[in-house]
């Protein structure tokens, strides 16, 4: 079993200036919201969810992306709205949204 239910990266690479990169897409921003909303509903930790930043995750430009563990799932994200979905249909409940999800 896994230590996390669920553990969740966030590409926050930031390259050079004219570069794609998720960072300029605020997904610093956006990590730091998973992470406070995940608390906030009281699933953060042992057993339950880990919200990361990572480096780059090499896929920049479809950015920006995250990816779920241990479910191998990767998405795409405009808002806080889109996170509120990907937390609360996949992270809570277990369903893949579809509509964001990168192939």
């Amino acid at each position: 079993m896994s230590y996390f239910k669920h553990h969740v990266f966030f590409c926050t690479n930031q390259r050079a200036e004219g570069e794609s990169c998720c960072n300029n897409h605020n997904a610093t921003e956006m990590q730091t919201y998973a992470k406070d909303r995940i608390g906030k509903l009281g699933l953060k930790g042992k057993g339950n969810i880990r919200i990361n930043k990572a480096g780059c995750l090499d896929r920049c430009d479809e950015g920006p992306v995250l990816v779920v563990y241990p479910d191998e799932v990767w998405y795409t994200y405009v808002d806080k709205d889109d996170i509120d979905e990907i937390i609360d249909r996949h992270l809570r409940k277990g369903e893949i949204v579809e509509r964001l999800r990168l192939r």
